[in-house]
């Protein structure tokens, strides 16, 4: 039987393509791939979000699934990439580059004959235009060998469907960003789940850009806390020291446990209010008052001033970090002028 690679992300366009596969009587294995920067792993309806999805897409479909994670050597991509980035932080071009390196891989590892993916023509304005595709394969070398059935009779005829391997009669000719035909698919196929039809990525919000950007410029070993910790929190960087605030409970609470070696935790004293992590020796040894402590009491103002009312005028903070902890108190709340110059995000 004629085997392929299907890149599933679990949302609509990719389940679709899988599901037209199948139905020539191909074997299809699914490779999903997961990212700190995924936003249907971002407080979505179901816990695990995209990652989830494409397993239960698998099960449903009765096929076979591999999770890979992109690890550090994508964080490299995402720092310097070769063909450059959208409107944010987003190395599309690139990424897709190193997804399907991955996929064929995987395709030869397991004796396939070609990889598919939902791509749709003229969906998103950096990586799926046509000669965006032949740069891709050309530099995969994969000339020829991945099949978009969702805008497959927009493209060159692939080399399964010049070898007869697929039925280029029942694929589709879906061309630009409306998902109408998609939807009507899926209804037509009685797919009726999918809660990240469009799926999506962290790195093309503006906003979100912005802490990425400050983490890889002002370090070079990121760690997977510090990949985590971008989804949490009000940022801040003084004097080269990273401080991040938290924005509610659920943010305090996740900031308690993602503490690393070197960092401060910073928590308020006989008021409600922010916890705070200084990162690195921005607070040494955990005193506010040696040359390492300037970003403790900043952020002990921080504090103050995002507690507001609950502060009652108190002051007093504890810091702590592998040295031991320390009470202090701070003089004033930061000012609005100093909270603009410091804020990332």
């Amino acid at each position: 039987m004629t085997k392929a690679v299907a890149l599933l992300s679990g949302g609509l366009d990719s389940t679709l393509a899988v599901k037209l596969i199948i139905d020539q009587g191909i074997e299809v294995h699914a490779l999903n791939f997961t990212s700190a920067f995924c936003t249907c792993n971002s407080g979505g309806a179901k816990e695990g979000g995209c990652r989830s999805e494409s397993k239960r897409v698998a099960e449903e479909f009765g096929i076979s699934i591999k999770v890979v994670a992109k690890g550090f050597d994508y964080i490299d991509i995402v720092r310097n990439p070769k063909h450059g980035y959208g409107k944010g932080m987003n190395p599309c071009v690139d990424c897709r580059v190193y997804m399907f390196v991955q996929a064929k891989r995987y395709m030869e590892e397991i004796g396939a004959s070609f990889i598919v993916t939902g791509e749709v023509l003229g969906q998103r304005p950096m990586s799926q235009r046509r000669e965006v595709f032949r740069i891709i394969e050309k530099e995969t070398g994969l000339e020829g060998l991945i099949l978009r059935p969702l805008s497959a009779k927009q493209l060159d005829p692939t080399i399964p469907e010049k070898n007869g391997l697929v039925d280029r009669e029942r694929l589709l000719d879906v061309l630009g960003r409306s998902r109408r035909a998609q939807m009507e698919l899926a209804e037509e196929l009685d797919i009726n789940d999918y809660p990240c039809p469009s799926g999506g990525c962290l790195l093309t919000d503006k906003i979100f850009s912005k802490k990425v950007r400050d983490l890889l410029y002002s370090k070079a070993d990121v760690t997977k806390k510090d990949l985590l910790l971008l989804k949490t929190g009000r940022h801040f960087r003084f004097n080269g020291t990273k401080i991040i605030l938290g924005r509610n409970e659920a943010d305090n609470s996740k900031l308690k446990t993602m503490v690393q070696p070197g960092d401060t935790l910073l928590e308020p004293v006989g008021f409600h209010g922010p916890v705070g992590v200084i990162g690195g020796n921005g607070g040494a040894n955990g005193s506010a008052d040696n040359g390492g402590g300037d970003a403790v009491v900043f952020a002990g103002r921080l504090i103050v001033r995002y507690a507001l009312e609950k502060a009652g005028g108190r002051g007093r903070l504890k810091a702590t970090n592998g040295a031991g902890s320390e009470e202090f108190e701070v003089e004033s709340p930061a000012t609005e002028s100093e909270i603009e110059e410091t804020r990332v995000c």
